[in-house]
Order: C-alpha cells, then sequence, then structure tokens
C-alpha cells in the first residue's frame, strides 16, 4: 500500500461532479494524549498479519457495532438523531464498554436516494457522528450495511423488513411479492423469499447497473469523508467495510458458493478497492467478508467458501467475518448453555483463513438476543465468544499450553444502540405498526446499552463481561494471552480459568477477583505495551506481576516508570495500563483485582512462580 496519502479530489469532482462542503478543520490533539499516542494514531496497517499502528505495534481491536439505527427510517438512515446524541454514545462506549473501535453503519438507501444524485446532508450528517468517535479516541470502520437487500422490497404489512438498497434500485427490477412461507427467523428470507433473491442476483450480477451505481455512491461517500476530517481524524477511520453479509442469492447453473466467491464476490471486492485508492483511502484496507453462510455453525445452513480462492489478500484487505450460534439461537439444536471453549474451534477457522489470506482477521459482527425465549443463553454465549476472541485455548488448558494461544482476535459486539426500547419506527412505513421495543428491526434485541430514564446510557448486560482486559496495543508480538472476567449469569459467577494448584501464591493474589495474563515478545521500542483497564480496576486495587517490576497500585506514566498507568486518549476517563521493555526479549505481565495492598513478599513469591511457569511453557 502507498506510504502516504494523495488526495485525487480534483480528479473526482470532474468525473462526478459532486462537490463536498466545507474543508477539514485543523488538526488538535485528543485529551490525555501521550508522546506517543498521535504517531500511533496516524495511520492502522496490516502487516505480518496483523493490525499495525503507526508506531509498528501490534493493535487489537475491540468494540461493538454502531448502530441498528440506521437500519431503521426514524433518523433516516442515521445511527443518530443528533451530533449530541452520539458524543454521548460514544463517551459512554469507550468508558462503560471499553471498546477502542466501532463499525459504523451506513446506509445506500439514505445516501443516493434518487439515482446518481448523492446526498449532501446525509454526507454532512454522517461524517459529524463519525468525527463524535474519532474525537473520543475511537477508532473507525465504516460499513455500507444491507439486510435482506432493501425495505422497499417488503410490504406495509409484512412480518419482515430490509434494509440497504434505495427504492429506485428495487423499482428498477421486476420482482415478486415478497413472502417468506414459514420463517421463524427473519434470515430465512435470504435464501427463501423469492424478492430477496432476486433482487440479490441482480445487484451482483449489476442488472440495471445497480452495482456500478453503488460503487460509485461509495466512491463518493469516501471522498467525502476524507476531505471533511482532519488528518488526524482521517488516521482513525481505519478502513471500509464495503458489502455487510454477501449471498449470491440465487446461484448461476452449475454455481457453487466457492465459485461464486471466486467470480462474482472478489471482482466486486477489487473493484472497490480501486474505488478506495481513488477516494484518497489507499492506505486503509477493505474488511472483506466471505459468503455469509461460510462458517455456519448448524451443518445444513453451510456453505463452502471464506474466499478460498481469493489467494494472499494481503495488507489491501482484512478477512472480515461474522459468527452468530445458530444452534443457540434456534433454541432447538443447543438445549443447554455454552461453556469453556465453546467456540475455540469456530475462531480458530477465522484465524486460520485470516493467516492463510497473509492478512489480519476480524470478526465484525458476534452477539445473541437479549430477550426471548433463548435469552438465558446469552450471558454464556458472549463470555464463550470473548474467550474465544481472546485465546484459541480454552481456558481449561490455558495454563498448560499458553503457547497454543494464538494472536488475539479483533472483534465488533452487534450493537451499541442508545434508543434500545425507546424507538418509535414505522415499519415499512406503516402507521399501524409503530415499533418501539428492542431494536425496532425484526424482533431483535442485542443492544448492550440504552437509556435510562434520565437519559443516561447505562449497560443492559454485565459489566465484567464488556469491559474487559485486551491488549490494545503490543509492543513486538502477542505469545499468548487470557483474561477472565469472572461475569456473571444471573447469580452464578462464572469462572472457566482459574489459577491452577500448581501457581499457589499467584493464586492467593487472584483470589476472586478478574484477572489478565500477557505474555509478548517486545521489538526493543520505546513505546509501549498497552492493556485497557477495565472501571472494575481502579488505581487503589490493581495490581501488577511482571519481569519488568511489580505493583501495586501502578504510578503515572513516564518514559522512565517500565509499570504505569494513564488516560486512554479522547478524555473520557477510561484508564490503560502501560508496560515498556527496553529490550527485545520475552516478557510477562499479570494484572489482577484480586487484592488490596499485597505485601511486598507476596508480589515477590509470585513474581518467581509466574517466572518459572513462563520459562516452562512459554519458548
Amino acid at each position: 500500500m502507498a506510504p502516504t496519502r494523495t488526495s485525487l479530489l480534483g480528479v473526482l469532482i470532474l468525473l462526478t461532479g459532486f462537490l463536498t462542503t466545507a474543508g477539514a478543520r485543523p488538526a488538535t490533539a485528543l485529551p490525555d494524549d501521550l508522546w506517543f499516542d498521535r504517531p500511533a494514531g496516524a495511520t492502522l496497517t496490516v502487516q505480518n498479519g496483523r493490525f499495525t499502528d503507526g508506531l509498528g505495534r501490534e493493535v487489537v481491536l475491540r468494540g461493538y457495532n454502531v448502530s441498528g439505527e440506521t437500519k431503521l427510517a426514524e433518523n433516516k438512515g442515521l445511527p443518530f438523531a443528533s451530533v449530541a446524541d452520539a458524543k454521548k454514545s460514544a463517551t459512554a462506549l469507550r468508558a462503560l464498554g471499553g471498546g477502542n473501535t466501532v463499525r459504523f453503519l451506513l446506509s445506500w438507501a439514505y445516501a443516493e436516494p434518487v439515482r446518481g444524485q448523492v446526498d449532501a446532508a446525509y454526507l454532512a450528517a454522517a461524517t459529524g457522528q463519525i468525527r463524535a468517535f474519532l474525537d473520543a479516541g475511537i477508532r473507525v470502520y465504516p460499513d455500507f450495511h444491507q439486510d435482506l437487500y432493501s425495505r422497499h422490497l417488503f410490504d406495509p404489512d409484512s412480518w419482515y423488513t430490509g434494509d440497504g438498497a434505495p427504492k429506485w434500485a428495487v423499482d428498477a427490477g421486476d420482482y415478486p411479492d415478497e413472502y417468506c412461507g414459514i420463517c421463524p427467523f427473519w434470515g430465512q428470507n435470504i435464501t427463501q423469499n423469492e424478492a430477496v433473491k432476486q433482487a440479490s442476483y441482480d445487484f451482483w450480477h449489476n442488472e440495471h447497473g445497480l452495482q456500478d451505481a453503488f460503487l460509485t455512491t461509495a466512491q463518493k461517500t469516501m471522498a467525502y469523508v476524507e476531505q471533511n476530517l482532519t488528518d488526524d481524524q482521517f488516521g482513525g477511520v481505519i478502513g471500509f467495510d464495503p458489502y455487510n453479509e454477501p449471498h449470491a442469492g440465487t446461484y448461476d447453473s452449475g454455481q457453487t458458493s466457492r465459485t461464486w466467491e471466486k467470480n462474482v464476490l472478489w471482482p466486486f471486492y477489487e473493484k472497490f478497492r480501486a474505488r478506495m485508492d481513488a477516494a484518497g483511502w489507499q492506505d486503509k484496507p477493505a474488511f472483506v467478508e466471505p459468503n455469509l453462510f461460510w462458517n455456519a455453525n448448524i451443518d445444513f445452513q453451510k456453505q463452502e467458501g471464506g474466499l478460498l480462492d481469493a489467494g494472499k489478500l494481503g495488507p489491501d484487505y482484512v478477512f472480515n467475518t461474522h459468527f452468530y450460534d445458530q444452534k443457540a439461537i434456534s433454541g432447538i439444536f443447543m438445549p443447554g448453555k455454552a461453556g469453556d471453549g465453546q467456540y475455540a474451534t469456530d475462531f480458530a477457522t477465522v484465524r486460520d483463513r485470516a493467516a492463510a489470506g497473509g492478512t489480519a482477521g476480524i470478526v465484525s459482527e458476534f452477539g445473541h438476543p437479549l430477550a426471548g425465549t433463548v435469552s438465558d443463553k446469552a450471558p454464556t454465549v458472549l463470555k464463550a465468544m470473548y474467550q474465544a476472541l481472546d485465546s484459541r485455548v480454552p481456558g481449561a488448558r490455558w495454563w498448560s499450553r499458553p503457547a497454543q494461544s494464538g494472536p488475539v482476535l479483533s472483534g465488533s459486539q452487534w450493537q451499541w444502540d442508545i434508543y434500545n426500547g425507546r424507538h418509535r419506527e414505522l415499519m415499512n412505513g406503516n402507521p399501524d405498526k409503530v415499533l418501539t421495543h428492542g431494536d425496532a428491526w425484526n424482533d431483535e434485541d442485542l443492544s448492550a446499552v440504552r437509556l435510562d430514564d434520565s437519559g443516561k446510557a447505562v449497560l443492559r448486560q454485565d459489566a465484567r463481561l464488556l469491559d474487559r482486559v485486551y491488549p490494545s496495543a503490543t509492543a513486538g508480538s502477542t505469545v499468548a494471552f487470557t483474561y477472565e472476567d469472572r461475569s456473571r449469569d444471573g447469580s452464578t459467577t462464572l469462572t472457566w480459568n482459574p489459577v491452577p494448584d500448581s501457581l499457589p501464591r499467584v493464586k492467593q493474589l487472584v483470589g476472586s477477583g478478574q484477572y489478565a495474563l500477557l505474555v509478548w515478545r517486545s521489538d526493543g521500542g520505546s513505546a509501549p505495551t498497552e492493556l485497557h483497564l477495565p472501571a472494575s480496576f481502579p488505581n487503589s486495587s490493581t495490581t501488577v506481576v511482571s519481569d519488568l517490576g511489580t505493583t501495586a497500585a501502578p504510578p503515572s506514566y513516564t518514559r522512565t516508570t517500565p509499570v504505569a498507568v494513564a488516560n486512554e486518549p479522547g478524555g473520557t476517563g477510561s484508564r490503560r495500563l502501560l508496560l515498556t521493555a527496553a529490550d527485545s526479549g520475552t516478557h510477562y505481565a499479570l494484572v489482577t483485582n484480586g487484592a488490596t495492598a499485597p505485601s511486598a513478599e507476596l508480589l515477590s513469591a509470585a513474581r518467581t512462580e509466574l517466572a518459572n511457569w513462563a520459562a516452562t511453557k512459554v519458548s
């Protein structure tokens, strides 16, 4: 990828006749920036199969999708009613949810409501809301979202709705009346609703010039965002997800899901990549998704894919996939709850496909319903998913096999919608079907957040599950990582990775508290390794045991302090642990909130145990 970013706006204006609004604001530092934050945030690229910041550190992206509100008409295809609401949401996402990244949903229908005419007001509003997250220190990757192709395929009295394509795109085709038959789950429309199937087919085959129109609108959108953010802000925009959950609709005669990916989907991504380059996004990867059924965990849904025939994706692309436990959601195929290591194999497959493609991987959607008949599974399902993002080794085996842990996967939970339960959506424009409950879309209810009666953002899930320790930036490469969040299933505390009895002093130090353990090989640089510290780790009860030093209540960061704490950029009050290793050796750090004012003797004994463990278990 090109080492510098060159604006092609002038060429773009000549080609398309599209004019942006006023220019970018002058660059300003974020609150709580430290000396390494601006160079680190200058760009995010893919190197050696990992996300890498401007200082060469290995980066993990964690956060949420913002937001399913884009699927609705009530805020005209925007995640928020105002920039003020976007700022409120961003602050809460950082401070309560522990996120450093959002997948920011955009709507083709609202970006191009009239064919060939991009709505500059929509792009301005969307860019203003994106800026609210960037200014809170949160990285952003936009996504042109679609589900079931378009809401304009559905009748006013339909059981279901869609989102994505504008009305003119639907009017261009002669599609049958939508009907899904006996479909208890909205996703069945993808393969059973002839209107959805034929419209999707037409898009992928560029009937009526639909795909060309979409690509042109995407290019104009990206050019607008590039021109209306400062360079520092644009550095926080890390790439673009071209198309949500792609599916053929209908396969041609003799075509398979795999050949469709090779001959139809991948050429589309190459075209989108060229549009990114032309819009000034040449330093940023495309977050490309395979056929959405490639890693389904129900056998009759699974389809071969995973971009197997795309060759080496390389740094221009990120392997981007979704994962929902359809067995658990069905209420039939998984009668019990999730357990330790439940998704280790599923997420290992994502790691392996990304590695085979020579690029980084991300699970850009995962989640589970928080209301309805299967909502009781949510605490264990989500814990198991986060566990699988952290490591490919189940908790019961982690301490004995840390070197098999693998890279820490990036992920964006579905979803972060502050309006959850407070919507006023006219389903398919029907004034007699006003939806207010849940996510107000196809009976979904997955938002991790809501507003209370005072207008304050509050979590709907256990904070110990959502606000997690994770290595947001590693100066070198991660060897092993685990986090025991001690999240709850009702009144039961879930402990899937207890400290083994073979480490009695470490076990004593951790007690019943939360803990994380990172092992990494340092690159010897001066910038520190960073771990996000949840709100459950106040400084007074945070203890760190590392070969770099031991400390209870770590001091504030300085360049000469190897173990320290500081606020994360953005002024949200979120905090980070900073570990500075001056050499290029292998290091470890345990961070726990299980002890208050532990003795020097206990810290020393725990350090000795961890040093012996690392020497034995980590090569």
